[in-house]
C-alpha cells in the first residue's frame, strides 16, 4: 500500500495541494488508496487514481449543460454570464478600486462605473440602486417608503415568488399592512381610488411573473395607477430594461417609467442575463432614500457582482439573448446532426422552450433537441460535465435552445458514454 506521505509528495498532487487545499487532496489519495485495497487499482498507480478523484474547483458548484429548454432555470443559477462578465469577476477577484478614487487619492462611491452603465441603460430613470435581488429591492422600498402605512396591492398580484416565500409576508416582515383591492381575476382603477387615503405609503402593481390569468380578467395599467396621487412601485420582475418584441406581454423598466412609475424593481439574472441582483429605477428623491438607509448596507452586493454587471450592461449580448433568438431552423440542424451522429440512440425531435426563472409566463418558444431512452437520465447527470434534460412522455428530451452551439459534442459525449 502507497503511504500518504509518498504520495503527497508526488510532484502533480503537490501541484493539486496549491490549487485545491490540501484536504480535498487528502481526500482523492484516501479513496486511491482504498481502490488499491479492493484491488481496483495497481499500487503502482496510486497516484493516478487519486488525481482521477481531484475535483476541478474547490468549490462545491459544478458546471452543467442546461439541456432543460428553460433558459433562466432558476434551478440552475438562472442566467448564465457572458464571457465578458466572466472576465470582468476574474479582473475583480483582487483589490479593486470599488470604492477608491484613484485621480483623487480618496474613498469614492461603491460601484459607481457600474451604476453609471445602468443609468445609461435606462435613461428614463432620474437615479438607480442595486442590492442582492429583487425580494430585497422590495423590502427596501417597503421598509423606506411604508412603514407601518398600507401598501395597495391587487388581490390578483399576490404572488409567490419560490420556495414558498409569498409576496404578502415579505412585504409584511418590513412592517407595512397590504391593503387588498378587486378580486383574483378583475381588479378596477376605482378599487384602487377607493382604496388609497392618508395612510397609503405606495400602490404596487406585480407583473404576475411565473403565472398567467386568462378569460374574464382586467387590470390597472401603470399609467392609470400613476394618476391616483400615490407613488407607484412596478415590480417587472424579470429584469427586462427595453422591450422585447418576442415578449410583447413583457413589461419592460424603461416602458414603466415612462408610463409615470416612482421605482421600478427588477432582478439582473433573468432577462437581463447578467448576475443576481436586485435592481432600483426611478425618482431622484426615491431612490436617494432608499440608498441613504441602514437597511441597504445589509442589502449592498459585493465588488463580483457589481463587475459582472457592468460587463453584462456595456459588454456584447449575454448567453440569454442568443438562446432567446436562436433560429429554429438552427436548432433544427443542430438536432438532427446530433441524431445521426448517436444514430439509434437519440431521435431529433420539435420541443417546446421556455423563458422560466418568472418570465414570460405562457410564452412557448419553437425549440428542437433529441430525444433518448429515459433510463440514461441520472447517467448523463453524473457525467463530468452533467448534462440536465426534462422527462417528456416517458424520453429524456435535451433541448438545444440553451445550449451553446460548442456544447453539443459534450452531448453526444455523453450520450455515448451513458449508452456504453
Amino acid at each position: 500500500m502507497p503511504r500518504t506521505d509518498v504520495m503527497l509528495a508526488d510532484p502533480r498532487l503537490a501541484a493539486a495541494r496549491e490549487t485545491l487545499g490540501p484536504a480535498i487532496v487528502k481526500a482523492a489519495v484516501a479513496s486511491a488508496q482504498q481502490r488499491v485495497r479492493e484491488g481496483v487499482a495497481e499500487p503502482g498507480g496510486a497516484v493516478d487514481a487519486a488525481l482521477a478523484f481531484l475535483p476541478a474547483t474547490a468549490g462545491g458548484l459544478r458546471h452543467v449543460v442546461n439541456a432543460t429548454g428553460v433558459l433562466a432555470h432558476t434551478n440552475l443559477g438562472r442566467a448564465p454570464l457572458s464571457p465578458a462578465a466572466v472576465t470582468a469577476v476574474t479582473a475583480a477577484a483582487g483589490y479593486t478600486d470599488v470604492e477608491f478614487d484613484l485621480a483623487g487619492g480618496q474613498r469614492a462611491r461603491r460601484g459607481r462605473t457600474a451604476l453609471a452603465a445602468l443609468a445609461q441603460a435606462v435613461p428614463e430613470a432620474q437615479a438607480v440602486h442595486v442590492v442582492n435581488n429583487n425580494a430585497a429591492a422590495l423590502v427596501l422600498a417597503a421598509t423606506v417608503l411604508a412603514p407601518g402605512r398600507e401598501i395597495v396591492v391587487s388581490r390578483g398580484e399576490l404572488v409567490e415568488i419560490g420556495d414558498g416565500f409569498r409576496l404578502p409576508e415579505l412585504l409584511e416582515s418590513a412592517g407595512s399592512r397590504l391593503r387588498e383591492v378587486g378580486t383574483t381575476n378583475r381588479t378596477a382603477l376605482r378599487d384602487y381610488q377607493d382604496a388609497c387615503g392618508p395612510e397609503t405609503g405606495f400602490i404596487l402593481k406585480v407583473h404576475p411573473s411565473n403565472y398567467r390569468i386568462e378569460g374574464f380578467t382586467a387590470e390597472v395599467s401603470v399609467g392609470e395607477l400613476a394618476t391616483i396621487g400615490p407613488p407607484v412601485v412596478a415590480d417587472i420582475g424579470s429584469g427586462l430594461l427595453r422591450s422585447e418584441p418576442l415578449l410583447p406581454g413583457e413589461p419592460d423598466a424603461a416602458g414603466a417609467l415612462r408610463q409615470g412609475a416612482a421605482l421600478v424593481t427588477a432582478s439582473g439574472d433573468k432577462l437581463l442575463g447578467g448576475p443576481q441582483a436586485g435592481l432600483l429605477l426611478g425618482k431622484e428623491d426615491l431612490v436617494e432614500r432608499l440608498r441613504r438607509h441602514p437597511l441597504a448596507r445589509a442589502l449592498r452586493v459585493d465588488k463580483l457582482t457589481l463587475a459582472a454587471l457592468e460587463a453584462t450592461l456595456r459588454g456584447p449580448r449575454p448567453p440569454i439573448h442568443r438562446s432567446l433568438h436562436a433560429s429554429v431552423a438552427e436548432l433544427r440542424e443542430r438536432a438532427e446532426r446530433l441524431a445521426r451522429r448517436l444514430d439509434g440512440h437519440a431521435e431529433a425531435v420539435p420541443t417546446v422552450a421556455r423563458v422560466g426563472g418568472g418570465g414570460a409566463p405562457g410564452v412557448e418558444l419553437p425549440s428542437a433537441g433529441i430525444a433518448v431512452d429515459e433510463h440514461l437520465a441520472p447517467l448523463l447527470r453524473s457525467y463530468d460535465p452533467p448534462v440536465i434534460g426534462r422527462i417528456t412522455d416517458g424520453r429524456l428530451v435535451l433541448d438545444l435552445r440553451a445550449v451553446e452551439p460548442g456544447q453539443d459534442e459534450v452531448i453526444a459525449a455523453a450520450v455515448e458514454h451513458a449508452c456504453g
